[in-house]
């Protein structure tokens, strides 16, 4: 292991440091509520193994536990998780370092976090596949430990809602997105896609808002066009 890569890798770990305390509640909690809606202890950790995306993990359990049938709990786990299509799109532009065995495993653990950090991390041109397998890459075991912790200790709570525990994700992806304010027209696409959002939630309801919230910023984004070097502080590359 080149002196570069130990570098790189530790950084990104280091980076990821913080992410995981927030990761490590959103695992307990769902290790905790999927043994509590029916889960056996090693359906719990499987799920969080093969899907790792606590927000489509937290949907599917409030599907099977209305037992409705095999192919809308599919379809809502889809249309929750399109936002990693638009990831993939996203990051892969950057990945022009990384060979087709770190492509791929990159994109498993491709999280939304990984997402963030790459892109930022792309914005200073030092993406590289040693940082972003140390960030990324590093939150996969975590998520299993503590969604395993979570199953284990699940019937010591009784109502995760008493402590405020369903107010975690929203709290997440809130610190995710503000992470990107700096932006050009970083206001009015959120808005754009708030809006779009809310009233898809109110006339079609949930996930479809998720999706449709996203293509409604991605599409006004895509109209105002691509922010000159200037506005990007020089970054004409992103």
């Amino acid at each position: 292991m080149s002196s570069s890569f130990r570098v790189d890798f530790l950084q990104g770990l280091k980076d990821c440091l913080p992410i995981m305390f927030a990761v490590a509640f959103f695992g307990m909690l769902f290790g905790a509520t999927g043994v509590n809606n029916g889960l056996t202890f090693w359906q719990t950790l499987g799920s969080s193994a093969a899907v790792f995306a606590g927000a489509s993990q937290f949907v599917f359990l409030e599907l099977y536990n209305q037992q409705v049938p095999v192919w809308l709990v599919l379809l809502t786990v889809f249309a929750v998780n399109f936002r990693h299509f638009l990831y993939s799109a996203s990051v892969g532009r950057h990945l022009d370092q990384f060979n087709w065995v770190q492509k791929y495993f990159g994109f498993f653990f491709l999280s939304d976090p990984a997402f963030a950090a790459s892109e930022q991390k792309a914005e200073q041109g030092k993406l590289t596949p040693a940082y972003y397998f140390g960030y990324a890459s590093s939150l996969y075991p975590v998520w299993l430990i503590v969604t395993a912790l979570g199953a284990y200790m699940g019937n010591l709570i009784t109502d995760p809602n008493a402590l405020g525990m369903d107010m975690l994700l929203s709290i997440y992806f809130l610190a995710l997105l503000m992470g990107f304010r700096s932006r050009p027209n970083w206001l009015t696409v959120v808005l754009a896609s708030a809006v779009v959002s809310a009233i898809v939630y109110k006339w079609l309801g949930a996930p479809w808002h998720i999706t449709l919230g996203a293509l409604a910023g991605i599409v006004l984004a895509a109209a105002i066009g691509k922010p000159t070097p200037s506005e990007y502080g020089g970054a004409a590359d992103v």
